[in-house]
């Protein structure tokens, strides 16, 4: 018999630990080679980890919940065809175990507490629960995270029942969630964030996507959207000020790029992601709009890589996809700048001193005071707006 061990992949430098979500497998159940084993969840992304080779799933050390850091031993494989009898092995010893703490100690909740797992004591800690009250349904009786959930389920029945409608719930934050969190709170502690307005009128650019959108679709396997647009003339304005392309580092440094990097955000059930769209400068109109669908989809479904949502010079988000007529983006740090998009709807202007329907958006650039000046800002949203509003400018790179 042979054992083989799950370990935490190498985590990058600026990831400190991980979070185990869930197990696929339980112990005593086969497992073939590269079958998703166990999911844990970083600040950035949800790294799935694959069964290193075939065989049963002898044990987990680590539960759901359980906070673990790079190359640390989550469970074990067995390559044995007689892992009955190792589990029953293992059944036997965790109740000898228990039942020699039992006979040692004559204060039986600390007994039963010493043998939960970290992550089983923080849920317990965190709902104030009483582990002497719950049914473990674990080895040799052990509370497991599902015991304690089923448990806190059947309150919640309880409590509807017996309050009506008038119930609450109690839901982790998750890893994603609460780094992003810190990231706007340190944006807004940290910069001197200011935002100025303006707006587009993107009748070019709908008649454009109105004549060539099915063309475009047709020759390059991908819509034609306002995104690939909007990033193009980002990337133009860029080039004309580089403070937006910059950031500052600590009080007296200014780093500026020689490259073009722009982050995406993309919003999930986990919480917002911003992947990046590397070397834009490279990127032709059906490029980006086929990088932004895969990495929308990616970040949707958990599977973005640390790589795709590592660095980036300046950020996009847009709101308008859910409706939002105006909003103040906040900086996504360390950049300096971010650019956020709206609903477009038809307003009345003025337009050859003539009153015209027009499809109207609003842009906003959040930036920091610090690095940027009035000027640059609203020379560089006005660049943005005249490109968009004018998208020939694109391809004579005026």
């Amino acid at each position: 018999m042979s054992s083989i061990e799950i370990l935490v992949p190498d985590l990058p430098e600026s990831v400190v630990d991980a979070t185990v979500t869930s197990w696929h497998k339980k112990p005593g159940e086969q497992v073939q080679l590269d079958e998703i084993l166990v999911e844990i969840e970083t600040d950035k992304v949800v790294l799935e980890i694959p069964a290193p080779k075939s065989g049963i799933l002898e044990i987990v050390l680590e539960d759901e919940g359980a906070i673990v850091s790079s190359r640390q031993v989550l469970g074990r494989l067995c390559q044995s065809d007689d892992i009955k009898n190792v589990i029953t092995k293992k059944h036997q010893t965790q109740e000898m175990m228990i039942s020699s703490k039992k006979d040692s100690s004559a204060n039986v909740k600390t007994i039963q507490n010493d043998s939960l797992s970290p992550s089983v004591r923080r849920l317990i800690s965190a709902n104030d629960l009483i582990p002497e009250a719950i049914k473990g349904s674990g080895i040799g009786g052990r509370l497991t995270q599902k015991d304690l959930k089923q448990h806190m389920l059947s309150q919640d029945i309880e409590n509807t029942s017996t309050f009506g409608n008038r119930s609450e719930k109690r839901v982790p934050m998750t890893r994603l969630r609460k780094r992003v969190a810190e990231r706007l709170l340190e944006a807004k502690n940290n910069t001197a964030m200011l935002t100025t307005f303006n707006e587009v009128n993107m009748k070019s650019i709908m008649d454009l996507r109105k004549n060539y959108g099915t063309t475009f679709e047709t020759h390059h396997g991908v819509r034609l959207g306002l995104m690939s647009f909007c990033v193009k003339a980002v990337l133009n304005a860029l080039k004309y000020f580089p403070e937006v392309n910059a950031y500052l580092d600590g009080e007296d440094n200014i780093i500026y790029h020689n490259y073009f990097d722009i982050n995406i955000a993309v919003s999930t059930s986990r919480g917002l992601v911003t992947p990046v769209l590397k070397n834009v400068d490279l990127l032709s109109m059906a490029n980006i709009e086929t990088q932004i669908k895969e990495l929308a989809t990616k970040g949707r479904d958990g599977k973005l890589t640390v790589e795709e949502l590592t660095s980036g010079n300046f950020t996009i988000t847009n709101s308008g996809i859910f409706g939002s007529l105006m909003s103040t983006p906040i900086i996504n740090p360390p950049q300096s700048a971010i650019l956020g998009m709206h609903t477009i709807k038809d307003r009345p202007i003025a337009m050859d001193e003539q009153i015209v329907i027009m499809p109207m958006m609003y842009l906003a650039l959040s930036y920091d005071h610090r690095i940027i000046d009035g000027k640059e800002s609203v020379s560089f949203l006005l660049a943005v707006k005249e490109v968009l509003e004018d998208p020939i400018r694109l391809l004579l790179d005026i």
